[in-house]
């Protein structure tokens, strides 16, 4: 009786702390709010018409948390990002700002967490296991494109 209690409490304990790690990834990870976003783009517009070419980045303010970063991914792919750091809670410093880099942005705090817009993933090891809030995007032709959540 002895060995299998020793045995349970082995397999309760990992199971506790295996538990406890993951908690505080994802409560890391939890300071944005899915901010209601309805966010039509049509790439003919002045305000995005940098989106008509590849590779190409426009930061849309007052959507999302802290705005919302728009990435042109290919010729029929537009990408958007939420423009506050998942790893801090929303805040000045917390906005995503264009570094002048290919698709990187960096939130203004202390850390200066870096992340690639053609993907999502934090680029530096204070960012993991965050990466950036996506937003549904549709095609609608004709260079439009709606940005949901």
């Amino acid at each position: 009786m002895k060995f299998c209690n020793k045995k349970l409490f082995i397999i309760l304990s990992v199971l506790l702390f295996t538990c406890s790690g993951d908690d505080d990834n994802r409560n890391r990870c939890n300071f944005l709010f899915d901010a209601g976003v309805n966010l039509t783009v049509n790439t003919n517009l002045p305000q995005f018409n940098q989106l008509q070419s590849t590779s190409n980045g426009v930061y849309v303010p007052n959507q999302g948390n802290n705005g919302i970063w728009l990435w042109r991914l290919n010729s029929s792919t537009l990408l958007a990002w939420d423009a506050a750091d998942p790893s801090h809670a929303p805040g000045a410093c917390s906005t995503l700002t264009d570094t002048g880099e290919f698709d990187i942005v960096v939130c203004g705090c202390d850390d200066e967490n870096r992340y690639s817009l053609s993907t999502g993933v934090g680029l530096d090891g204070n960012t993991e296991p965050c990466t950036l809030q996506p937003y549904r995007v549709d095609n609608l032709g004709n260079n439009t494109f709606l940005v949901t959540n």
